[in-house]
């Protein structure tokens, strides 16, 4: 039998459902690393054209070079004709240049250059056409589903689509697993080798917006529309925010500010249960005390909507009776929390203590308790 124990988390109040959101984007994902949970979605799984927001891609496969090994920051690559070619916004490289792997990261990430991706692609797998695959390859094993790649720099083509949601894993994965290397994002400018030197800064607006910014990348073709992938933190919270679809430059950098400010004012992180704390009993079948504590095996941290008013309630989910011997700290069943609007959240929940099997008296009342149930459904029938 499934036992549901409900109380009241008196450490915070339940929230009414957090004021919606209409971004003026036609695509966007917003989520809060710092708790995991999703703040956002809109046509977040439609495959679009990503423009220069798939660099971060490029970005992902070298870093994942460089972390195992098979180049080193200050390795030199050659630049082809196919590179020096390529048109849009670029670090105006030609095949004389021998940039340095930091050098190509910074002209990708600071100056969006398609130049640079092709010198990547070339570097890391022979031709631009082989990298692709590669990154085909990559993304299906990193959870990106919805993404295919036919070049490294998102130059329009009908193959290279991403969804937002993506370019958000994608965002978190260059977060989490490239600590070393993700400082490149807050680069504000780089001059390479003092040429064009009007084209030195970085693109992404919001890292002068004075809201935590310090990354990732921006995005524009004529197709896609004017779309961005950012990351902010504030008091300690860290969000990602995908937007694409808006209209010009200043749209792009004023929705990139309202989603950020809303994120992190409409939401404020709560800790629910600290680990160890008792949130129900449950009676133990053969065991030497007939009940034993349930506490949450680990602190559970959430978010809710800033503005609340009743008090929140979470349940306890396990299968009553528990059967002795239990050790402590034995997982047997699991809270769940519900906050209106926002995705339930759980935390595992396990014994306060040990519980021995109980003695010969203790089962011989069991199997009487069993007997006698029966013996009166017998005289009931």
């Amino acid at each position: 039998m499934i036992r549901l124990a409900a109380f009241i988390l008196l450490c915070l109040a339940a929230a009414l459902p957090a004021r919606a959101f209409d971004t003026r984007a036609g695509a966007a994902w917003v989520y809060d690393l710092t708790t995991d949970t999703v703040l956002l979605e809109k046509n977040a799984n439609e495959k679009l054209p990503p423009a220069s927001m798939s660099k971060l891609m490029t970005v992902n496969m070298l870093f994942e070079a460089l972390r195992a090994g098979r180049v080193r920051l200050d390795d030199r690559f050659p630049v082809s004709a196919h590179a020096k070619s390529m048109q849009g916004s670029t670090m105006f490289l030609n095949e004389n240049d021998r940039p340095t792997v930091e050098e190509l990261i910074k002209g990708i990430i600071v100056l969006s250059g398609n130049d640079a991706c092709v010198v990547v692609a070339e570097g890391l797998a022979g031709t631009e056409e082989e990298f692709a695959k590669k990154m085909n390859e990559r993304a299906r094993a990193i959870g990106m589903n919805d993404s295919t790649f036919a070049n490294a720099s998102g130059w329009p083509h009908p193959n290279q689509r991403m969804s937002m949601h993506d370019l958000g894993i994608l965002a978190v994965r260059l977060i989490r697993e490239f600590p070393e290397y993700y400082g490149y994002f807050s680069i504000r400018e780089f001059p390479y080798d003092g040429r064009a030197p009007d084209n030195r800064f970085n693109r992404n607006p919001v890292l002068a917006l004075g809201i935590g910014a310090d990354g990732l990348k921006t995005g524009h073709t004529e197709e896609s529309g004017f779309g961005l992938v950012g990351s902010a933190v504030q008091n300690g919270r860290r969000i990602v925010f995908v937007l694409t679809g808006l209209a010009s430059a200043q749209e792009r950098s004023q929705e990139a500010e309202r989603v950020a400010n809303w994120a992190f004012r409409e939401f404020a992180q709560k800790t629910v249960a600290v680990k160890g704390t008792r949130v129900a009993e449950a009676d133990v079948w053969l065991g030497s005390v007939s009940r034993v504590g349930l506490v949450v095996k680990d602190d559970l941290s959430l978010l809710v909507p800033s503005s609340v008013h009743d008090k929140l309630r979470a349940e306890v989910r396990f299968s009553a009776p528990l059967l002795a011997p239990l050790a402590e700290g034995q997982e047997v069943g699991e809270m769940v929390v519900d906050v209106p609007g926002m995705p339930a959240m759980t935390v595992p929940v396990v014994t306060e203590a040990a519980v021995a099997k109980g003695g010969f008296a203790i089962r011989l009342r069991a199997a009487l308790g069993i007997l006698t149930k029966r013996l009166m459904a017998e005289i009931g029938s």
